[in-house]
C-alpha cells in the first residue's frame, strides 16, 4: 500500500470519526460526573485556581487541556460555558486517537492500521464516551501513544522514543491514577515476550536491548510531565505527593465498590451482547472476534512482520482486561483504555482474514463483509448517541440524567423571568450529593443558590423563592412548606424524582 493511500485513508477515517464525536454535542443532558468535572474546571477558568484532590475528580489533565479550548471559544466564566465547549475536548482527543495509531510505524501492517482506525472511528462505546466530559477518552488516546512509543523504544535503542513514551505516560497518569494498571500490563507483556523477541522472527528490532539512557529519558519525561500537571504548574508542589497518596483512596474504592459493584464479566458481556427488556440489541462482537483472530495469528504466524507488535498488544490487552475485570468497582467508561487493545488486534485480525483467502473473489467478499460490519457498528453508534443517548436500554447509559430533568431547569429559568430579583432570586437545594448533581451545573447562572445535604440542617424558608429537594427530604420539609409553595415533580434519573417547590414572590 502506498503511503499516499495510507495517509488519505487514515485522514478520511479520522474526519468521519470526528464528525460522529462532535455533531450536536449538547443533545444529551449532563451526566452528574460530567457536571462535577465542569464545576471543578470553572474554578480554574474563572480564577486560575486548581489544586489536585487525591480523594476525588481524578487527574488534572482534563481541566488544563480544556482551558485553551474554552478560551478560544470566548468562554471566561463558568456561567458562560456550555456542554458543547466542554465535550469538544474529549471529542477531539477521541478523534486524535485514531491518528496516533500511525505512531506504530512499520511495525504495524498498513491494512491493519486502516481497519483498526475504522473500527475505532465507529465503535459505539468509543464514540459515546468521546462525547462525555470525563477522563477516560484522554486516558485511552494517550494510552495508544504510549503503547506505540514504548514498543518502538523497547525494540531499538532510541532514547527519543523512550522520552516520547515517558511523555505519554505522564499524560496518562495526569489523566487518571488507574493508568498504573496499563503501565504494569505493558511491562508484563514485554517481560513475557522476551523469548520470542530474542529469537527474532516477526520481532522487528527485537534483538537490540534497551540501554540505561533510554530508561532515564523515559523516566525524566514522565516525571516532568506528570509533575507539572499535578503541581498546578509549580504553584502547588504538594500535589505531586498527593498524587502518590491518592492510591490509598482508590485501592479502598476498588475493594468497596458499593453501588458500582459488577461481576467480572460485566465489560465483556456489555460489549459482546446487550439487550434490556424489549429494547434493541447491541453488540461489538465483530471487534472481539477479529481481535481473537488477530491475537491468535500473532502467535501462530510468527513470520508476519507485525507479529512481534501484535503479540505485545495481545498480552498487554489480556493482562489489562483481566485486572479491570477482577476489580469489583466498575463503571462502563472504565473499559476504554483496555478496549483500545482489542481495536488494534481487530485491525490485525481483519488484515489476516483477508490475506488468508487466496482467491481475489474471496478477498473481495471478505472485504465487503468486514465493511458491512463496520457500517453496522456505525449505525449502532448513531443509535447510541443520537436516539438512545439517555435511555437505559443503551448499554453505555449509566446513572444518566434523564431528559425530564431539563424541564425542571427550564421551569426554574421561567420562574426567574417573572421574579423581581431575576437570577438573584433565592434558591434552596436540599438533597444528598447523589441526588444534587448535575444541579450545580445547570444553576450556574443563578447567583443565590444554597445547598444542604440534610433536611434538618435546612431550616428557615423565609424569602426562599424556589426549593428543590429529594423525595426523602420533601417528607421532612413538608410542614415547613405549609401552603406557601406550589409543588411539582421531575425526573432526575430512572426511578429518582426531585421535588420543585416555588412561589411567585419571596
Amino acid at each position: 500500500m502506498k503511503r499516499t493511500v495510507l495517509v488519505c485513508g487514515l485522514g478520511l477515517i479520522a474526519l468521519g470519526g470526528l464528525f460522529l464525536r462532535t455533531a450536536d454535542l449538547g443533545l444529551r443532558p449532563m451526566h452528574p460526573d460530567e457536571a462535577n468535572q465542569a464545576v471543578k474546571f470553572g474554578a480554574l477558568l474563572e480564577r486560575g485556581e486548581y489544586r489536585y484532590d487525591p480523594a476525588d475528580h481524578h487527574g488534572p489533565a482534563l481541566y488544563y487541556l480544556t482551558w485553551p479550548v474554552a478560551r478560544l471559544a470566548g468562554r471566561t466564566t463558568l456561567a458562560a460555558l456550555d456542554e458543547r465547549t466542554l465535550r469538544l475536548v474529549p471529542a477531539l482527543f477521541g478523534a486524535a486517537a485514531l491518528l496516533l495509531l500511525a505512531l506504530f510505524g512499520k511495525a504495524m501492517d498498513k491494512r491493519a492500521l486502516l481497519a483498526g482506525a475504522l473500527f475505532a472511528a465507529v465503535s459505539p462505546v468509543l464514540v459515546y464516551y468521546s462525547r462525555f466530559y470525563v477522563q477516560e477518552t484522554l486516558l485511552m488516546g494517550f494510552g495508544i501513544g504510549f503503547l506505540a512509543s514504548f514498543w518502538r523504544a523497547s525494540a531499538g535503542r532510541s532514547a527519543g522514543w523512550a522520552a516520547v513514551a515517558g511523555l505519554f505516560a505522564g499524560l496518562m497518569f495526569a489523566s487518571k491514577e488507574t493508568s498504573v494498571i496499563l503501565f504494569a500490563a505493558a511491562g508484563v507483556a514485554l517481560a513475557v515476550l522476551r523469548p520470542w523477541r530474542e529469537r527474532g522472527p516477526g520481532s522487528g528490532e527485537g534483538k537490540k536491548r534497551p540501554r540505561l539512557r533510554q530508561a532515564l529519558a523515559g523516566l525524566a519525561a514522565f516525571a516532568v510531565t506528570a509533575g507539572l500537571f499535578f503541581s498546578s504548574f509549580l504553584r502547588h508542589p504538594g500535589g505531586i505527593i498527593d498524587s502518590v497518596l491518592s492510591f490509598g483512596n482508590y485501592f479502598q474504592k476498588a475493594g468497596d465498590p458499593g453501588l458500582h459493584a459488577q461481576p467480572w464479566h460485566y465489560y465483556l458481556k456489555s460489549l459482546a451482547f446487550f439487550r434490556e427488556g424489549r429494547g434493541p440489541v447491541w453488540s461489538e462482537a465483530l471487534i472481539l472476534i477479529l481481535a481473537v483472530i488477530g491475537g491468535g495469528a500473532a502467535f501462530a504466524l510468527g513470520k508476519r512482520k507485525s507479529s512481534g507488535l501484535m503479540r505485545f498488544i495481545a498480552v498487554y490487552t489480556l493482562v489489562a482486561t483481566a485486572v479491570y475485570s477482577l476489580i469489583p468497582y466498575k463503571t462502563p467508561w472504565n473499559l476504554l483504555p483496555f478496549y483500545a487493545g482489542f481495536i488494534i488486534l481487530a485491525g490485525e485480525g481483519a488484515s489476516v482474514l483477508v490475506e488468508s483467502l487466496r482467491s481475489r473473489a474471496g478477498r473481495i467478499a471478505a472485504a465487503i463483509v468486514l465493511t458491512a460490519g463496520a457500517v453496522h457498528l456505525g449505525l449502532e453508534s448513531y443509535r447510541a448517541n443520537f436516539v438512545y443517548h439517555s435511555d437505559p436500554r443503551n448499554p453505555w447509559v449509566y446513572a444518566q440524567t434523564v431528559p425530564d430533568f431539563l424541564k425542571l431547569v427550564r421551569r426554574v429559568e421561567g420562574l426567574s423571568l417573572g421574579h423581581p430579583d431575576g437570577k438573584d432570586m433565592l434558591i434552596k437545594v436540599v438533597a444528598d450529593p447523589s441526588e444534587t448533581w448535575p444541579l450545580p451545573w445547570y444553576l450556574r447562572g443563578f447567583r443565590r443558590v444554597g445547598y444542604w445535604t440534610k433536611a434538618e440542617d435546612a431550616e428557615g424558608f423565609e424569602g426562599v423563592s424556589v426549593v428543590i429537594c429529594s423525595t426523602d427530604a420533601a417528607e421532612k420539609l413538608a410542614p415547613l412548606f405549609q401552603d406557601s409553595y406550589q409543588i411539582e415533580y421531575y425526573g432526575l434519573r430512572p426511578g429518582v424524582l426531585l421535588l420543585l417547590g416555588f412561589r411567585s414572590r419571596s
